[in-house]
């Protein structure tokens, strides 16, 4: 009994809660000031990115060439 009830109670709410945040008015879009600064950033970042990606590209490859079968007596 009480199993069933806390099921409807869920699915109950499972269907309001979206509805509901729908029917509620929207907060006012908020924007970002834009600064002279982030460009920099994303530049640094890209490089960043990049230079790991390279890394990773040169680790994958010595790691393939690389020879490290044991010996079998």
């Amino acid at each position: 009994m009480l199993r069933g009830a806390v099921s409807a109670i869920s699915a109950l709410a499972l269907t309001l809660v979206p509805v509901a945040a729908q029917a509620a008015p929207q907060p006012a879009a908020r924007t970002g000031a834009v600064s002279e600064d982030s460009q920099e950033l994303v530049g640094t970042l890209a490089w960043v990115l990049a230079a790991i990606g390279v890394a990773l590209v040169v680790w994958g490859i010595i790691e393939l060439t690389d020879d490290d079968e044991p010996e079998s007596p």
